[in-house]
């Protein structure tokens, strides 16, 4: 019985030491090189337990491997023993464990891991974090996009865990934040030194179309477009390149985003400040065009000082063109200071006021009544317009056509083009306005038919036209009508049908219209008038003499 005790405990102990002392499988073991051959290291990890393990478990990235027989190193058991009688063991899974242990540690506390950059995969570069791979994406490598990773490849660098999943294998990291952090600290130093309105030195970084980025040493600034010069720079290339050392002046300082507005006119001479004294109202200068609009031309008085020359102070012809067909970018004309707003910082400009007004110069050179010859520029349903010396048109209304008949009807036998002959009428030089007349330009046959002719004078006419209501006449061209009740003294011969057309009879003038051109005739009022001078001259009716007596007396003294 004794016997058996002593066997049944001599079995514990050993099962007891065996399990304390031999390795479990999925356990990190310590063991040492016994021999390297054959591109890999022999290794005991004790208890007669012998593994083989590739000499590239124990290199970096892109290194040789760096063990010799008799180092010490650490491995995984996978397995106690395989079907050669060897154990299945790995260095690299050992300094997984390890590294995931460690990884695990710093990004608890957000610590940054040491790490090298040793591969490129989809949408980023793979990273060894001393036995753990880990994913850098292409948008955390810097804080700017990098066109060349090469420099960056195995080089040992501090990285930002992002990410982790231990269960998964997943690690994301970050170099960009690292970047950003230390950028960020050397920006607040550097800006803690800065103070507005202080002159400094920087170096052109970047040019963009609205400015220009100026490193001062650490920190970028932004040197906008419009601070650059006091006059207009279209593009900063004109007078800034990368890499030139520039005098800026800070401007503004935003503490809280950490971005510096810097200057460069600020350092230069404000040319607005002699404006007032340099350009009085009313003095013409010379400038250059430099930029053009719908609504207008800048022109430069000179670097710095820039003026607007609204369309409407552009031409006094020219009024619903577009600026560019009446100057051109970099074209020199002269100008007239217009108005001036130092505060505002604006100077308004006339290009047409350094011009003679065409429509005075018509006028001295083109007074009324003077004839001139223009081509048809325009057709309208009110009349002509008959281009001028000067680019300047006149307009004829279709009363000014023709002196028989209407406007309306003669205004069809005039084309684009047609050269005309016409009288200026009138000349509105405030409302740039010139009156001409056609008519006018061949006389007028009212006026010289009607010479000698005044009221109370006694024509001879033809009658052209018999009607009810009287009989058309005509006289030197003139036409006019006698009613009725004027074709005779006694109402019995008032009678139209007694006359025909072709006769010739004598009629007295009763009115002379030279507005509407007309003339009163009447038969019967010279009847009269014959009858109170034969009176007058050979007896009163009152004496017994009658009308016949006194008529025939008056034709017997003619005969005689």
């Amino acid at each position: 019985m004794a016997t058996n005790a002593s066997m049944e405990e001599f079995e514990a102990l050993l099962n007891e030491s065996l399990e304390i002392d031999t390795p479990q499988e999925g356990s990190v073991v310590k063991g040492k090189v016994l021999a390297i051959e054959a591109g890999q290291a022999i290794i005991d990890v004790g208890y007669k337990m012998e593994g083989r393990v590739d000499l590239k478990e124990f290199a970096n990235p892109g290194e040789p491997a760096e063990i010799e027989v008799g180092d010490e190193v650490e491995v995984f058991l996978r397995n106690v023993e395989n079907a050669r009688g060897e154990a299945v063991i790995s260095h690299e899974m050992a300094r997984r464990e390890a590294a995931w242990d460690r990884l695990e540690e710093a990004y608890g506390k957000e610590e940054r891991v040491e790490g090298a950059i040793f591969g490129r995969v989809k949408g980023g570069f793979t990273v060894d974090l001393g036995g753990a791979v880990a994913f850098l994406p292409g948008s955390q490598v810097d804080v700017r996009p990098v066109r060349d990773a090469g420099p960056l490849m195995g080089l040992k660098q501090p990285f930002q865990i992002l990410k982790m999943d231990r269960r998964r294998g997943n690690i994301v990291v970050s170099r960009r934040a690292i970047l950003e952090e230390s950028r960020a600290e050397q920006r607040a130093e550097v800006i803690g030194n800065l103070a507005e309105g202080q002159t400094v030195d920087g170096v052109v970084k970047n040019i963009t179309e609205y400015g220009a980025f100026v490193d001062l040493g650490g920190v970028d600034g932004l040197l906008h477009v419009t601070d650059m010069a006091w006059r207009r720079v279209n593009d900063p290339r004109e007078i800034l390149s990368i890499g030139e050392t520039v005098k800026v002046q800070v401007i503004k300082i935003n503490k809280e985003t950490h971005r510096i507005s810097l200057g460069m006119k600020q350092l230069q001479d404000d040319p607005w400040d002699a404006v007032i004294a340099k350009y009085p109202l009313d003095s013409n200068h010379t400038g250059r065009v430099t930029n053009i609009t719908d609504y207008g031309a800048f022109v430069e008085l000179e670097p710095g000082v820039e003026g607007l020359v609204h369309v409407s102070e552009m031409s006094w012809t020219k009024k619903n063109v577009h600026p560019g067909k009446i100057v051109s970018t970099s074209q020199e004309v002269e100008v007239m200071v217009l108005e001036i707003d130092t505060a505002k910082r604006r100077v308004s400009l006339g290009l047409k006021q350094t011009m003679r007004n065409p429509w005075e110069v018509f006028a001295e050179t083109h007074p009324e009544g003077t004839q001139v010859e223009g081509e048809v520029k325009n057709i309208t349903e009110f009349g002509l317009f008959i281009g001028l010396p000067g680019d300047i048109d006149g307009m004829v209304h279709l009363s000014d056509l023709t002196w028989e008949g209407r406007g309306e009807d003669v205004i069809g036998d005039y084309r684009k083009g047609d050269i005309v002959k016409a009288v200026v009428s009138e000349v509105d030089t405030d409302k740039e306005r010139i009156s001409l007349s056609i008519k006018a330009a061949g006389g007028d046959p009212y006026a010289e038919a009607i010479g000698g002719v005044k009221r109370g004078s006694i024509i001879t006419v033809e009658v052209t036209k018999i009607e009810e209501g009287g009989i058309e006449v005509e006289y030197e061209g003139m036409k006019s009508f006698i009613r009725r009740s004027d074709l005779a003294r006694d109402r019995a011969d008032q009678r139209p049908e007694r006359f025909g057309t072709g006769d010739k009879i004598d009629v007295r003038v009763t009115n002379v219209d030279s507005k509407n051109r007309r003339l009163g005739l009447s038969i019967k009022a010279r009847e009269i008038a014959e009858e109170q001078e034969a009176v007058e001259q050979f007896g009163s009716s009152d004496s017994g003499a009658s009308l016949g007596d006194i008529l025939g007396a008056a034709l017997k003294g003619d005969d005689d």
